[in-house]
């Protein structure tokens, strides 16, 4: 079917243009050009390529608000992530993610980079189909209106140089609630991963990808089987990096090299690869993933929420590392805050304004994220690419007054985002999502697990 959209203001390659019609054949822009109306939809205020929220553990959302009562640190908060996880079944995951997907869509994400680890039932047994979890994100995603790269992650161990060591190369056996993420060893959870890859094999809305949890959880001798699954699926691999000081200490003691390291010489860095956080690097680290073409996801909200701290990201971006965005633990799903907190935290690291202009930081928001999933042909308002159009309000409360890219990303919210075509189909109109009120999904989802 094909449509035609006229967009009052639409920020193309070139900048922000006015009276902009794109036209729309199925899931794909066939022509952008300027003209007149006439009986097109109308786009009102600035229209943007779809974003994407490079990161993401859609079970997080039901943490939102109840883990910020008192003190403590990233190691108490995931004591209380813990009892989320082993409360959920695929039935409950499924209304869980398609609440927390469907929130995305409101903001204006029309994909989502799922980093999944809860893949068996509480007591670690593989569920009667293994990859029933995944099936469940995959069918939230697509209910909300999102594409998706399911990030099947390997996690394998506890932690390392944390507590007894038990075997594993220095490395804690699963315990508790993490028997739900093992697969026993990296060459099993390529089997079943491989399983999730050939169930959706030619479907353009889904990319199976493969995710190194991080240093902790995954020992560097099984590392090289992850990223041969990557490199044969032409896959995205993504891993959490040097997130904590403690876990770059314990990483330094057990292999006399940081994480970044470690991954290097296993083969994990590569134009396909995203380090997430990247928060504690050294000169060497920075060098490692600039020169490897290793894209570099920040998650600020996540990262200030956490008080894990604030990473180099402009002196990556200028040594040539892509920068992308996630929203990970959803302390907050907007990503004009991530966009606009990460020029703001290097302020606020520096002393000094002016690290990032607004077309930078939409580009991570919106095509290099997308890039980063798997989705290169997405992120741009160009013939050929996704149709994903999304409309932000230029008169609300916080916008009025303002104009160009500068009035959304520094000072627009999800809130403001009033339209979104997702691959041509609209899921958010007049700021309300097609599957009905989101708000009250969220509330009966977590009710159930927490």
């Amino acid at each position: 079917m094909s449509v035609t959209y006229w967009c009052e203001h639409a920020w193309l390659p070139d900048g922000v243009v006015d009276s902009v019609l794109v036209e729309v054949d199925g899931a794909r822009i066939a022509a952008v050009t300027q003209g007149e109306p006439g009986g097109a939809e109308r786009l009102a205020g600035l229209t943007i390529p779809g974003l994407a929220n490079a990161h993401s553990h859609a079970f997080h959302r039901a943490l939102r608000g109840a883990t910020q009562a008192g003190s403590g640190d990233f190691w108490t908060w995931r004591d209380r992530m813990y009892e989320v996880a082993a409360a959920l079944d695929p039935d409950s995951y499924l209304a869980l993610a398609r609440a927390a997907y469907a929130e995305m869509a409101l903001a204006g994400i029309t994909c989502v980079g799922e980093f999944h680890y809860l893949h068996h039932a509480p007591d670690g047994r593989a569920y009667e189909d293994a990859n029933a979890m995944g099936h469940a994100l995959i069918q939230a995603a697509r209910e909300a209106g999102l594409r998706i790269a399911l990030l099947d992650t390997c996690y394998l161990t506890g932690g390392i140089g944390m507590g007894t060591a038990a075997g594993n190369g220095g490395h804690t056996h699963l315990a508790g609630t993490q028997v739900r993420f093992g697969d026993g060893d990296a060459d099993r959870w390529a089997n079943r991963a491989g399983d999730l890859a050939a169930a959706y094999e030619g479907q353009h809305d889904v990319e199976i990808g493969a995710a190194v949890h991080s240093v902790r959880a995954v020992p560097p001798e099984q590392m090289p089987v992850i990223a041969e699954f990557s490199h044969h699926h032409a896959a995205p691999l993504h891993a959490h990096v040097s997130e904590q000081r403690a876990e770059n200490a314990a990483c330094v003691e057990m292999y006399a090299a940081s994480p970044v390291q470690v991954l290097h010489e296993r083969g994990v860095l590569g134009p396909r690869s995203t380090a997430v956080h990247a928060t504690h690097l050294s000169d060497v680290d920075i060098e490692l993933l600039a020169q490897s073409g290793t894209h570099i996801c920040m998650c600020p909200t996540t990262e200030r929420d956490l008080a894990d701290g604030i990473g180099p990201a402009r002196t990556l971006f200028d040594h040539g590392a892509p920068i992308t965005l996630g929203s990970d633990s959803h302390a907050v799903i907007d990503l004009f805050e991530e966009a606009r907190a990460v020029e703001l935290d290097e302020r606020l690291a520096t002393g000094e304004r002016g690290h990032w202009r607004a077309a930078e930081l939409l580009t991570a928001a919106a095509g290099a994220g997308h890039t980063s999933l798997g989705f290169p042909d997405a992120g741009l308002l160009v013939p050929g690419a996704w149709a994903d159009l999304v409309s932000v309000r230029l008169d609300s409360v916080r916008t009025a007054g303002t104009g160009g890219l500068e009035a959304v990303v520094f000072a627009a919210t999800a809130a403001d985002v009033h339209s979104v075509i997702s691959g041509g189909r609209c899921v958010v109109s007049e700021g309300r999502h097609t599957l009905g009120d989101v708000g009250a999904m969220l509330t009966e989802a977590i009710g159930r697990v927490r």
